[in-house]
């Protein structure tokens, strides 16, 4: 078969086709509502062991497309084939193994050491790449990504510069195996030389005191430390061996001066985007044992509709499952001329979490992964940002209302048509009066800008605002009003009906006190 000068163009990203062309990407900065939402603490979990592979920059650069959106899920989708994922996982391993030996050889310092190990780090490389390539060709991949990357490998070793660069290698350390020589020690003198048909002195001395054996013995086992770079002696032995097989060890120095940088860059680029697939997914595992679904949402530019059922909050998930708890799950609908979820209900009944579980989604969503529920139909969205209560900062000079306002003014400037802003109990630092003109003018805006928004508040006059808002309200235990249930559903606020069950739970109904104050 005729060799192949170059693999064929340039591999592209499995984690978009455009990804190397976007600028700025290992620059970026971790996005505002990561707090808010819990999605610091939900990749700080995923990348835990992976910090080698810098993989935080991809989890803060959501996607510029629909159609990008749906080439990484594509990718995921194959990432879940267990062939697929034992194969890449078994790639990466060897890579590490590269990268260990190029990085012992860069710290030691005899010259004949570093090219033994640089030697070394190349055949490990070649492995991978060949176990690699013959793995993704049984495994037969779907997706356009690592279609790709399929197609790219076979090039790549049917190409000339790899096949000599893998014969070189692996003949080198044939003739390096295959050396053989002599030390001959007297004093301190040390002689080193070929070997020449010599008879081994330890098995000479085995053999001379074997008559004196009478029975067998358990043997010992004994540990001695070693360092890896060799010591002073190691190196002057060593460098009279070369001197012996002066063409094997100028071989050597040429192959490792010519192939200083062997590493294919796009077979670096794919090792480590490749972990940003398995680590997510290996994050998700627990999870699903525990029965947790998860789903691939379909996303469009502009949805009329959009929902997601059976969806939950991650971060809260992953601590419950750890802890052996329950997690409940909620859904939530919206269709056209409906933009603003307006979450109301009872203290501590689960409103926060609704709302970061729907931020957590569509976040996540925008980055191609498989996201929390059964089921999701969702609008993509450019930019999710929190307008969550802070702590007062003395240092600002401002009031606690003050701040909130600034910061609500700088969201709504850098929001779009295709921003989601997720408002959580706002300006609660004021009267109620107040706290309900701010929010009825800030709703004013965002609908204006066409946002779409989840508001979380106590005020239920917000949940009928206009024909866009869909009112939800956390819900509580009918036989027990002040048990919470943490479940979530569409229906008209019922703030007022609620005090009443709590009053009349209590006796503490209008009626029930006046009784009790009688003379």
């Amino acid at each position: 078969m005729p060799r192949r000068k170059l693999a064929k163009g340039p591999l592209h990203s499995i984690l978009s086709e455009d990804w190397a062309d976007a600028p700025g990407i290992e620059q970026r900065l971790q996005p505002e509502c990561f707090s808010d939402l819990r999605l610091d603490q939900i990749v700080a979990a995923v990348i835990a062991g992976r910090e080698a592979y810098d993989l935080t920059p991809i989890f803060w650069a959501p996607l510029p497309s629909v159609e990008a959106i749906g080439y990484r899920q594509a990718v995921f989708r194959d990432f879940e084939a267990p062939a697929i994922a034992t194969c890449v996982t078994s790639f990466a391993e060897r890579m590490r193994g590269v990268r260990a030996l190029l990085e012992q050889s860069r710290k030691f310092y005899f010259p004949l050491q570093k090219q033994r190990l640089h030697l070394d780090a190349i055949g490990e490389y070649c492995r991978a790449v060949t176990g690699l390539s013959r793995a993704m060709a049984e495994a037969n991949p779907g997706s356009r990504g690592l279609l790709e990357v399929r197609r790219y490998l076979d090039d790549y070793m049917q190409s000339e510069p790899f096949q000599a660069l893998s014969a070189e290698t692996g003949r080198l350390q044939t003739d390096l195996a295959d050396i053989i020589y002599t030390v001959r020690i007297d004093g301190k003198r040390v002689e080193v030389s070929r070997y020449a048909g010599e008879r081994d002195y330890a098995a000479e001395v085995l053999e001379t005191f074997a008559k004196f054996r009478q029975a067998e013995v358990q043997g010992r086992e004994f540990t001695f430390r070693s360092r890896p770079e060799m010591n002073h002696v190691e190196e002057a032995i060593l460098q009279r061996v070369s001197r012996l097989y002066p063409e094997i060890f100028s071989g050597l120095a040429r192959h490792c001066e010519r192939h200083c940088d062997f590493p294919d860059p796009g077979i670096v680029a794919f090792d480590r985007d490749a972990q940003f697939f398995l680590a997510w997914l290996e994050y998700l595992a627990p999870l699903k044992k525990a029965g947790l679904r998860f789903c691939y949402p379909v996303v469009s530019e502009r949805a009329d509709a959009i929902r997601g059922l059976e969806m939950f909050d991650l971060a809260l998930a992953r601590q419950l499952v750890a802890e052996g708890g329950q997690v409940v799950v909620n859904d939530f609908e919206l269709h056209e001329p409906e933009r603003i979820l307006v979450v109301s209900g009872a203290n501590q009944g689960g409103k926060t979490t609704f709302a970061r579980a729907i931020g957590q989604m569509h976040y996540l969503a925008s980055l191609g992964c498989p996201i929390p529920g059964r089921e999701g139909y969702l609008s993509r969205v450019d930019q999710t940002l929190t307008h969550f209560e802070r702590e007062e900062r003395v240092e600002t000079l401002r009031g606690k209302l003050e701040e909130s306002l600034e910061r609500m003014r700088v969201l709504l400037e850098r929001a779009t048509a295709r921003s989601l802003l997720i408002m959580n109990e706002s300006f609660d630092a004021t009267t109620v009066s107040d706290a309900l003109y701010l929010n009825r003018q800030v709703l004013r805006q965002v609908m204006q800008r066409d946002l779409l928004c989840v508001c979380v508040t106590f005020l239920d006059e917000l949940a009928s605002l206009s024909e866009e808002t869909a009112s939800f309200v956390a819900q509580v235990d009918p036989q027990d009003p002040a048990k919470r249930t943490f479940k979530v559903l569409k229906r008209p606020a019922e703030g007022l009906a609620h005090a009443m069950a709590i009053a009349r739970k209590h006796g503490l109904t209008y009626e029930r006190v006046k009784e009790r104050l009688k003379p």
